[in-house]
């Protein structure tokens, strides 16, 4: 059974309130975990110098190489959006042509908490929740299939787990807080 896209996302425009909210929590999140990222990266710059920078250095590079990875897969897929393929004008503010599979807001938050998750399972906990929060707002707003959103979740953290944990215990940089 296919997801109604179409049914979900025009009763979310006939209540002007939901709208809203819906817009504003997708923009909030956003921008939240923005700050969370940044204050990590000042944090660990700032009062742990002892690692020899290694973990700033790895929590700015594999999600920064990740990020540009997956928008030239996206790119070069070009998977329709929702909205192209059932022809509806989505609850949220978007008219990007293709380039939906996977995606790309639901990927950086996951790399965040995965990259949190290095130090502070409380904070990669909450910055999940937020995710998944962001993920089913994308859905239900019309501008990513579920497989987008799960994609998108999935591949940041199977990188996560190769390049924080495999790689990172290779080379004996692993720093997890349990």
């Amino acid at each position: 059974m296919n997801f109604p896209y179409t049914r979900v996302t025009n009763s979310i425009k006939n209540n002007n309130g939901l709208v809203t909210a819906l817009k504003v929590m997708d923009k909030a999140i956003t921008y939240i975990t923005i700050i969370f990222y940044l204050y990590f990266l000042y944090f660990y710059y700032k009062w742990i110098p002892g690692d020899g920078g290694v973990l700033l250095y790895r929590s700015i590079l594999v999600p920064g190489v990740s990020f540009v990875a997956v928008s030239l897969f996206r790119k070069a897929i070009s998977a329709p959006r929702p909205y192209e393929v059932f022809g509806f004008v989505p609850a949220l503010d978007k008219d990007t042509v293709g380039k939906s599979f996977p995606s790309r807001h639901v990927f950086s938050i996951f790399m965040i908490s995965m990259t949190f998750l290095q130090s502070s399972v409380l904070m990669a906990v909450v910055i999940s929740v937020l995710g998944i929060c962001l993920a089913i707002i994308r859905v239900v707003g019309g501008v990513h299939f579920i497989k987008d959103v799960v994609a998108g979740a999935s591949i940041a953290i199977i990188i996560s787990i190769i390049c924080y944990g495999i790689l990172g215990g290779v080379f004996g940089l692993l720093m997890l807080p349990f």
